[in-house]
């Protein structure tokens, strides 16, 4: 068993299994090049993002139709508030591809992005306190003590703080995303030299999306978009 064997076996635990059998139009195969695209560049201008190892658009699974494999380069076990800002930013980065280049005419393409990106965005604010205008508080699920309580039992939360929530996930979210855009407007050149390379190869090892990297000095640090 080689190296190249457990990387297959990862990404078939990952993105599920290829579907090379799934044909995708020439203008599929062109927007989920840039939705992918999207996703590693931002990767790569964000600082202490886990690095990006493969790009493809190739089908797997169900419903990924291309997927971007990220790996970590050390165990973590704290993140801070830019970092999840920044994961928030990378996961937004496939739809602010999408925005630029087709005029904001968006696909489906994002909907497990969006579904993960809030997730992260609603414990940023309900579990780790971390939004100044909700506070330093929880509101996450309380752990089940009972048979008699219902699991998913909430803390109370008065409307107006419902509101604030939802405000603060709704600005994490369009905060994330305007940083993916700018990152991109910034790199457009890489944008579509990188979706070039893609559709001609159908995928992308870390070494040849290298070439795409920014120097290190010109990586942004966490928190702070990168724009040229």
């Amino acid at each position: 068993m080689t190296f190249d064997d457990f990387t297959v076996a990862i990404e078939r635990i990952v993105a599920g299994i290829e579907k090379k059998s799934r044909v995708l139009s020439t203008a599929e195969r062109r927007r989920v090049a840039y939705h992918e695209m999207g996703h590693a560049l931002v990767a790569a201008n964000l600082a202490g993002v886990d690095p990006v190892q493969k790009v493809s658009i190739i089908p797997r699974g169900v419903g990924a139709l291309g997927y971007t494999m990220q790996r970590p380069t050390e165990d973590r076990f704290l993140l801070a508030v830019s970092e999840l800002k920044n994961r928030i930013a990378v996961l937004m980065g496939g739809r602010a591809s999408e925005q630029l280049i087709f005029d904001g005419d968006v696909s489906t393409g994002a909907a497990d992005d969006l579904q993960r990106a809030t997730e992260i965005a609603i414990e940023m604010v309900t579990k780790y306190g971390m939004d100044a205008k909700v506070g330093q508080r929880t509101y996450a699920p309380r752990p089940q003590v009972s048979f008699l309580q219902p699991q998913d039992q909430i803390v109370s939360a008065a409307e107006d703080t419902g509101r604030e929530i939802d405000l603060a996930v709704r600005d994490l979210i369009a905060e994330g995303g305007a940083r993916a855009r700018a990152i991109l407007e910034g790199h457009r050149q890489d944008l579509e030299r990188g979706v070039a390379l893609l559709i001609a190869k159908e995928t992308l090892t870390a070494d040849e999306f290298a070439p795409l990297r920014p120097a290190a000095a010109a990586v942004a640090s966490p928190g702070v978009a990168a724009t040229g």
